[in-house]
């Protein structure tokens, strides 16, 4: 009950500068005084939980720091470890397997592309033969048909010029029919 103490020498002093200002219980040193104060400290020790919950929260908050400080170190140690353990055995693994199996396989690629080359300079081949020989064959048939043409000219000529002699053959037989008939008529 100490408080008692600290509040009668803050009373003193007030009385020694000569505050006019009074303690509104009373006497500093009168039992209400007293046990008010008890009851103030009382009620601050139970009730008044910050300077207690204050360190306790300091403590919490240095130990987590401290173990996720650790935590985190351990993490990293193991990501160190992890990425050492790929770079010095995995990754040499992996490459000599993707080593060892590409090379089959990009030998029986290159094959296959030559394969598709030949096969296509073939069929490149084969088309300009075939289009060489579908020009010579249109030249022939164009050549073929002027011919033709002419010739159908020519005997169209010709059937036109036996056409006219025929006519006319049959023009002087009946033209001498015709005489011949005007003979009997006259009898």
């Amino acid at each position: 009950m100490s408080g008692g103490a600290t509040e009668t020498s803050v009373s003193g002093e007030a009385a020694l500068r000569g505050d006019k200002k009074r303690d509104p219980l009373g006497n500093a040193g009168s039992p209400a005084h007293l046990i008010i104060k008890d009851l103030g400290e009382i009620h601050s020790r139970l009730l008044d939980h910050r300077p207690v919950i204050q360190g306790e929260t300091r403590y919490f908050v240095k130990e987590f720091e401290e173990k996720r400080g650790l935590r985190e170190m351990r993490v990293l140690e193991n990501l160190k470890n992890m990425i050492h353990e790929a770079n010095e055995h995995t990754l040499p693994r992996c490459r000599e397997t993707v080593q060892g199996s590409l090379s089959p396989v990009l030998r029986r690629l290159q094959t296959a592309t030559n394969s598709v080359c030949r096969l296509q300079q073939r069929e490149q081949e084969r088309r300009k033969i075939h289009n060489d020989h579908l020009i010579t064959s249109e030249k022939q048939h164009v050549i073929q048909w002027e011919n033709f043409m002419k010739e159908q000219h020519n005997k169209q000529a010709e059937v036109d010029e036996e056409h006219r002699k025929a006519m006319e053959k049959l023009k002087e037989q009946y033209a001498q029919m015709e005489k011949d008939l005007a003979k009997f008529s006259t009898f």
